[in-house]
């Protein structure tokens, strides 16, 4: 009983920060006004949801998390999964064990910390910028543009998660039965062939499960990767669904759209996430429970 008393406080700020909020919701049904709170706000049934769906940014707005959620999603599986069967040829391994370090190390650092790095390389007066002028091109504003933005990033988002995800793909690659590569070196096949007929078969189960997981998150494009380094001139092409309610709700004061906003990502999640886990029990046999 004792040590059950220990995870008292987690339970308590769980309860707190992570539950207690999700009472807020009914004032996606209310025309609240903070005044009033939620007991005496007027109930308006639908009224906010259809509100914020005419909105002219809307539209916009889910197209550009989808986008960019799905960008993420593709090159977070394909780079890691590139880099995982290239650091599996190394015969090196502290030569291997530093790559993977460095690869790794990304992984750990805040988007806060990150995001400062990134601003700060692609500036007009940045580093790269200054490579670019020197081989006497014009300097590109790369945070003032939609579709530099939205290359940016996915790129960064790669950068930072692909040493994660590789590690996952190397454990899965360490899993396949060594034999096979041996029998594949006595019938004369060469390291390419053995990735394509031995590796990439073996790692399939893998991918196909990390793939369909990924299916959840396809409305979570990085609220804070993007919160930090976007700017008005490029709403139009980074603004997301998690930005847009946050600027909607804060900015605006306009508490009630922006909860049905989050409402709405929260229903098509619930149902997308239930959809990637039967999915994945579905190919791979993966269950939770």
């Amino acid at each position: 009983m004792p040590l059950h008393l220990m995870l008292l406080p987690g339970v308590l700020v769980t309860l707190v920060y992570a539950y207690g909020p999700i009472l807020g919701v009914v004032m996606a049904f209310q025309k609240f006004e903070p005044v009033l709170g939620f007991f005496k706000s007027k109930w308006v049934g639908f009224k906010n949801f259809k509100y914020v769906f005419n909105l002219p940014d809307f539209h916009q707005v889910m197209w550009n998390t989808i986008l960019i959620s799905s960008l993420k999603i593709a090159f977070s599986l394909l780079v890691p999964l590139i880099l995982a069967l290239l650091l599996n040829e190394i015969t090196k391994k502290w030569f291997q064990r530093m790559i993977q370090t460095s690869i790794f190390l990304p992984f750990f650092l805040a988007w806060t910390v990150l995001g400062g790095v990134i601003l700060e390389l692609f500036s007009l007066r940045g580093p790269v910028n200054d490579i670019i002028s020197s081989f006497g091109l014009e300097p590109i504003m790369f945070m003032g543009s939609n579709n530099w933005f939205r290359a940016i990033m996915v790129g960064s988002d790669v950068w930072k998660g692909m040493g994660y995800n590789m590690i996952i793909f190397l454990a899965a690659i360490t899993g396949i039965n060594a034999s096979l590569y041996e029998a594949a070196e006595v019938d004369g096949a060469g390291k390419w062939k053995q990735m394509i007929h031995i590796t990439l078969p073996g790692m399939t189960p893998i991918i196909i499960l990390m793939s369909t997981l990924s299916l959840g998150n396809i409305l979570n494009a990085g609220f804070d990767q993007i919160l930090i380094m976007y700017n008005p001139t490029v709403y139009e092409g980074a603004d997301i669904i998690d930005t847009f309610t946050y600027r909607l709700g804060l900015f605006s004061q306009q508490f009630a759209p922006a909860a049905a906003v989050g409402l709405f990502k929260s229903g098509i999640s619930v149902g997308l996430v239930s959809l990637s886990y039967y999915l994945a029990y579905k190919f791979s046999n993966y269950r939770i429970f």
